[in-house]
Parts: C-alpha cells; structure tokens; sequence
C-alpha cells in the first residue's frame, strides 16, 4: 500500500512536464516508467526514434533522410581525423635533432660521438593539436558507438557507409606508405 502511495505523490509533480508520446503511445512499453524502451534488435524505422540526445527525435522520413546524412558525415569525419592524425605525427616527428659530443679514442685520439633524436616535447605545439584531435575523435568514436546503439537500420547503415567512404577516401595514400616502407625493408 505505500509502494502504491509513493508512486502516486511523485507521479503528480511531473505529470505536466511528461510528452504526450510518453504517456499515450508508448505507456504499453514502460509500463509507467516515464521512458520508452530501447530497441534490442535490429529494425528499419524513422517514427520515434532518439538521436543522442533528449529532444533529437526522427519522426518522418524526411528527418531520417537528414540524419541518415549527418551520421554518414560524421562516420567519414571519424575516419578523415585518424589519418590526419597520423600524418600530423609523421610530420612532427621529423624534427630529428642530432648532438655531437667528444669522446676520447684509442691511443689518445678523440672521436666525435653523434646521437639522434627523434620526437616532440610535451608542450610543443603539434602534440597540443594532436590531444585535441584524439579528444575530438574519441568524443565522435562514442557518438557514433552510441548511434548504432540506436539499433535502427538506417542509422547503422549510415555508421558503416560514412567510416567506409572515408577509409577508402582518406586511407589510400596511407596504404600505399605502408606497402613501399615494407618492401624497402
């Protein structure tokens, strides 16, 4: 009897705040919990369906067709920031810094000692650019993550073209690197 009182004072308060899809269509789903269920299997649909965040809601076929191309973009972005990644870190790690220092020889010669160094410092200026492109990445690799998530068809379709597209755009130069630099060796 108190388990049913409770639910009856904390229900009120919000009643007013609630979507009229919440409590009409999809009351069958919660079963009053104020939330729609998550789809745990793969559908095509463009009714009702969230996009990362509360107010982001497909409902035609139109708004789906827009999201369908926000996500392909955002797939290919993924895939376009980890090869510009990588190239931003071959570049900044051609800074080779050579230091020669004497060292005594045999016989009382002396020989000139040369060490090479390859890399960046910590606060440079190309590994700041590359903490904030890897934390863009990682934001928009979670994103994406969370949109096939979505179980929709479309979406997920959507997630696969863009990442595919851009692989095949942006990684070809990348692969042709690869290829020579394993051959030379």
């Amino acid at each position: 009897m108190n388990h049913s009182h409770h639910m009856a004072t904390t229900s009120d308060p919000h009643a007013g705040h609630q979507h009229p899809t919440t409590s009409g269509s999809h009351g069958d789903h919660g079963g009053g919990c104020g939330m729609h269920m998550m789809a745990m299997t793969f559908y095509f649909g463009y009714e009702n369906v969230e996009v990362l965040f509360t107010g982001l809601v497909i409902n035609s076929a139109g708004e789906m067709a827009g999201a369908f191309v926000a996500v392909f973009l955002l797939g290919l972005l993924y895939e376009g920031l980890k090869i510009s990644r990588e190239a931003l870190l071959r570049k900044s790690q051609v800074s080779i810094r050579y230091n020669s220092m004497p060292v005594p020889g045999p016989n009382g010669t002396t020989l000139m000692e040369t060490h090479k160094t390859v890399g960046q410092r910590m606060f440079s200026l190309p590994h700041m650019m590359q903490t904030l492109l890897h934390i863009i990445q990682v934001v928009v690799s979670y994103f994406l993550m969370l949109i096939f998530m979505t179980y929709n068809a479309y979406l997920c379709i959507a997630v696969a073209a863009g990442a595919g597209t851009g692989y095949f755009l942006f990684s070809w130069k990348k692969a042709v690197v690869v290829d020579i630099t394993e051959h030379c060796h």
